[in-house]
């Protein structure tokens, strides 16, 4: 039978990664995007050109009906879910949180961590339809355990709830063969750094990783389809940390 993902902020990044390094082990990949759907037909693309399926789902995380025409779409088009990579995420932006808008809040938590709640609500449903088990792997940040001051605080936050679900929930449906994991990047060479409106903190911020570089997002990847696979079958309810020892 065949192996389907969904990876949920696939059009870009670290999501990208994950989707075309899933593809090559195996998976037929679901790449959620939320605007850019160019970018998200640029990655079908690179999977289908190495010889692998998927299909690129519109839909915004942070809203409960999105994620459920996701699910449908994705079950109606290649077949039952066994796998789901909650990636989706924002920062809301660099400063202070003193100076961070309530709704910035509101949307940060609506996306990072009850979008993801939502998504993985739906995948335990998926999964316990087939009874086959499934795995899903979230998506953290070593900012949960960093606190991030002066920069993004409720991203932060936002990530250290994801990590607690990812325990909780990893151990209430371990007896039914169900897999939740987490991975933790460090700070990564994306565009989110742009987005936030700080291009430049990569390069910034290397010299304090003790590996002397920030991440790349192939880097990430490979964690998390490590752990979607058979070999990390005795994982679940913990998050590793992919930073380069930060």
């Amino acid at each position: 039978m065949e192996k389907i993902v969904i990876v949920t902020g696939a059009s870009r990044g670290i999501g990208a990664a994950i989707a075309r390094r899933a593809a090559a082990d195996g998976w037929v990949v679901a790449v959620n995007y939320q605007r850019d759907a160019g970018a998200a037909a640029r990655v079908v693309a690179d999977i289908e050109a190495a010889g692998g399926r998927a299909l690129a789902v519109q839909g915004d995380v942070a809203r409960d009906e999105d994620i459920e025409r996701l699910f449908a779409t994705v079950e109606r088009d290649l077949g039952p879910v066994s796998g789901l990579v909650n990636n989706a995420g924002i920062t809301g932006g660099l400063g202070t949180f003193a100076n961070t808008e309530a709704a910035t809040v509101e949307q940060v938590f609506r996306t990072n961590v009850l979008g993801l709640m939502q998504a993985s609500r739906r995948a335990l449903a998926a999964f316990r339809a087939h009874g086959q088990g499934g795995v899903i792997v979230n998506i953290s940040s070593t900012a949960a355990t960093a606190g991030s001051p002066n920069e993004y605080v409720a991203y932060a936050a936002s990530k250290a709830a994801v990590d607690t679900f990812t325990m909780g929930l990893g151990k209430e449906v371990a007896p039914e063969g169900i897999r939740v994991c987490g991975v933790a990047p460090g700070t990564t060479q994306t565009d989110i750094h742009a987005t936030s409106g700080d291009a430049g903190r990569p390069a910034r911020v290397a010299a304090r990783i003790p590996m002397g570089r920030v991440g790349e997002p192939e880097e990430i990847a490979e964690a998390a389809v490590w752990l979607l696979s058979p070999a990390a079958r005795y994982i679940t309810g913990t998050t590793i940390r992919v930073s380069g020892g930060a």
